[in-house]
């Protein structure tokens, strides 16, 4: 084996390989995306906008679809950020106990 051929599978090897996302894959993400945008949209639009008798957004309104967005974001932030440490804590214990029943099997 040339060395060359040799360096070039030490490099395959050393570089993890990243999941790759298939173009039906990115256009799921994209459409789950649109629906849960328009579903946040029109829950803060209808909590908060009331006044259909001038052409502006009023201030009122405007802080309150702020707020609703806010919220909504650290919501999903949190929830993700706990989701994650479930995980963590879910694996852990998985390992744990394969590493007690292989110690029961020897």
């Amino acid at each position: 084996m040339s060395a060359r051929v040799f360096e070039s599978n030490i490099i395959k090897m050393s570089v993890p390989e990243e999941p790759i996302i298939t173009e039906a894959e990115q256009i799921q993400q994209f459409r789950d995306f649109l629906i849960s945008y328009n579903k946040l949209s029109e829950r803060c639009f209808r909590d908060c906008v009331h006044d259909f008798t001038v052409r502006h957004i009023r201030d009122k309104e405007d802080k309150c679809a702020l707020n609703c967005m806010e919220k909504y974001m650290k919501m999903t932030q949190r929830i993700s950020q706990r989701f994650q440490e479930f995980q963590i804590i879910s694996n852990e214990n998985a390992i744990a106990a394969a590493k007690k029943a292989g110690s029961l099997m020897l």
